[in-house]
């Protein structure tokens, strides 16, 4: 497995001096047919808070043409906004590339939750004004910095699935495996297999998106374009 560059950190966690792999999600909206399975496994696995969703199952333009659901973790960002807005260091990256909270060390500020553009970190009291309490969020069952297994860590963040080589709970029972987690690289794999299979084609990539045309015809006007360019 190829090794990837120094991930740098802040005052929180660890400090490695390379990382040997970065765990990603990968939500595939085109398979997610909406059942909650991931929602209720995350749950269960982790015992979550109530009116803590770790994961959700999200529905857009719901009940018009091009429905789609689609799954929000945690998306484990590489240059993840939480970590640099958070004013005490209780975000920070894992070696393995999980963005890890210490839940000792957050003050409930919520700059986190209006920095993260997926809406991942959960906070116990809805309250705009006044403390919020202490943040919680997708940990991709990896449990948190306390002594690992122990039941503190249990409580505070959950089942701790990556130290023994498991998938996080989500990924693991999604029937239809709209939700793949694992190595940046595997997970990438997937994706291009998958992209391929369905004959997208650039399409897959968002050419003609904003102006609502498909990729080929975008494609066909940009390479005219570019003859009469040359001509």
């Amino acid at each position: 497995m190829a090794q990837l560059s120094t991930i740098p950190q802040r005052g929180g966690g660890p400090q490695p001096q390379q990382a040997t792999a970065r765990m990603k999600f990968y939500v595939d909206a085109k398979r997610c047919i909406e059942c909650g399975g991931c929602e209720g496994a995350c749950k269960n696995e982790n015992k979550v808070p109530y009116g803590i969703a770790r994961i959700r199952v999200v529905t857009l333009n719901e009940g018009e043409p091009g429905e789609t659901n689609i799954a929000v973790p945690c998306m484990q960002c590489s240059k993840a906004p939480c970590v640099a807005v958070c004013p005490v260091d209780a975000l920070y990256h894992r070696p393995d590339g999980i963005v890890a909270l210490n839940k000792e060390t957050c003050i409930g500020c919520g700059y986190c939750l209006y920095a993260c553009p997926f809406g991942a970190p959960q906070f116990p009291k809805g309250s705009a004004f006044g403390a919020r309490g202490v943040m919680d969020k997708c940990t991709y069952c990896a449990g948190g910095p306390e002594v690992a297994f122990s039941e503190r860590e249990r409580r505070l963040y959950g089942s701790d699935r990556i130290a023994v080589g498991k998938l996080p709970m989500c990924a693991s029972v999604c029937s239809t495996k709209a939700l793949v987690a694992g190595d940046a690289e595997e997970v990438a794999k997937v994706v291009r297999e998958r992209v391929a299979g369905r004959g997208a084609g650039g399409g897959a990539w968002g050419w003609g998106t904003a102006d609502g045309r498909g990729g080929s015809e975008v494609r066909s006007q940009r390479s005219g374009a570019a003859s009469k360019g040359q001509g």
